[in-house]
């Protein structure tokens, strides 16, 4: 029996075939199916853990998993310097340094005019002549009253006199002669009024000849021979338009974000379309002294040198002002960190620690931003910053990481 049972041990019992045959056991076909298909998920697994992972070190901005727990690796990027930045193209028209309408100051009929447009004339020359015929009879007038005044002033002069011989005698009363004396200041009194009438029409008069008040260039003539024309401007028509055209004055509006950023007898470049090449230079004469707040503008007056008359007064132009010497930095707009104070950068210093620092915006151009002051070209900004990264962090960048750069505009 023993012997039997040791043999059995070692040789396996033969399946039975025919028809007292039996099935082999289900669980252990199953449990060997379920045990592969463990095998291969988890092959399925690591490979992709390991598709994954490299995915995600190849990304700018990933922070890699710290090594002991304190360090932080991080992508950086340098900025960029804009090329041609620092300027601000703004439109203007060109003015000249004195523009002025010419109206009469008298009353009367064009007899001749000897400028026209494009005349060009200079201080005191005469432009037209006028013919005042009432200004005329009321100078013969007041001529006539004056003489009269003077006569009568004459008379009251001797009586007066006379009266103070007589009072010295005692011979007239003290009243008489103080009216005499009165009759004789109220004359003098009158024929100062009379001169002074005078005076006024013969400057009046003067005013038939129409002359320059300035050198320059008409511009405008709006009269002819034969015309009528009133003191003033009750027509709202001037005679003539006069303007000189070197220097040149141009108005612009500066936008507040750049008030700070100019001073008075900064220089400045003109340029017009129709001529094409050409740079004019002038400078700032006159900044305003507060903003529009219409328009959000500050008002500013550019002096422009013009001894050719290349430029002309009316034009429209385009005035370069460069706001800096070196101009903005351009960083991705995935560099930012956001704090109550205001906007951040965090920079990597040369010790590896990180450095908040507080930047201004000058234009948010989207997907870049240009920063005005806060960085420099040298500094390494971190990418895609953890929103609970710290000042004086320490943090490590990711080895063998080519710097990123903006691309060149």
């Amino acid at each position: 029996m023993n012997e039997q049972t040791s043999i059995s041990r070692v040789i396996p019992a033969q399946p039975r075939t025919g028809l007292g045959a039996f099935e082999p056991r289900v669980p252990e076909r199953a449990g060997a199916i379920i045990g592969g298909a463990i095998v291969l998920a988890l092959v399925a697994l690591g490979i992709v853990h390991v598709f994954v992972s490299g995915l995600m070190t190849s990304t700018p901005g990933y922070v890699k998993p710290q090594d002991d727990g304190s360090t932080q690796y991080v992508n950086v990027v340098l900025p960029k310097k804009v090329s041609g930045s620092g300027e601000i193209f703004l439109p203007g028209t060109l003015h000249g340094y004195i523009e002025s309408p010419i109206y009469s100051r008298a009353t009367g009929y064009v007899l001749h005019w000897y400028a026209d447009i494009g005349t060009r004339v200079t201080r005191g020359q005469v432009l037209a002549i006028l013919d005042t015929p009432e200004i005329d009879q009321e100078l013969a007038q007041a001529i006539a009253q004056r003489n009269e005044a003077n006569a009568t002033l004459a008379l009251a002069r001797t009586s007066y006199e006379r009266w103070q011989e007589l009072r010295e005698h005692d011979v007239a009363s003290e009243q008489a002669l103080e009216e005499r004396q009165s009759t004789y200041m109220q004359d003098v009194a009158s024929l100062e009024a009379a001169d002074a009438n005078v005076q006024r029409l013969r400057q009046l008069e003067a005013f038939k000849r129409i002359v320059a008040p300035f050198s320059g260039v008409i511009t405008q003539r709006n009269v002819d021979i034969g015309d009528l024309v009133y003191a003033g401007n009750v027509s709202g028509r001037a005679l003539f338009a006069m303007v000189q055209a070197d220097p040149l004055r141009v108005y612009v509006q500066l936008p507040q974000a750049y008030a700070q950023n100019v001073k008075q007898g900064q220089d400045v470049t003109v340029t017009q379309a129709e001529l094409p090449g050409q740079r004019f230079h002038g400078s700032i004469a006159h900044i305003s002294g507060a903003i529009d707040a219409s328009t959000r503008s500050l008002q500013l007056e550019v002096r422009l040198p013009n001894p050719d008359n290349r430029l002309r007064p009316g034009a429209y132009v385009q005035v370069a002002l460069r706001l800096s010497a070196d101009g903005p930095l351009l960083v991705p707009d995935n560099v930012l960190v956001f704090r109550s104070e205001g906007p951040r950068v965090a920079v990597v210093g040369q010790d590896g620690k990180v450095q908040l620092r507080k930047i201004v915006i000058r234009r948010d151009l989207g997907e870049s931003l240009e920063i005005e002051s806060g960085i420099g070209p040298a500094d390494k900004i971190i990418i895609n910053p953890s929103d609970s990264i710290a000042d004086g962090e320490h943090v490590r960048i990711v080895p063998g990481q080519q710097m990123v750069r903006l691309p060149t505009s």
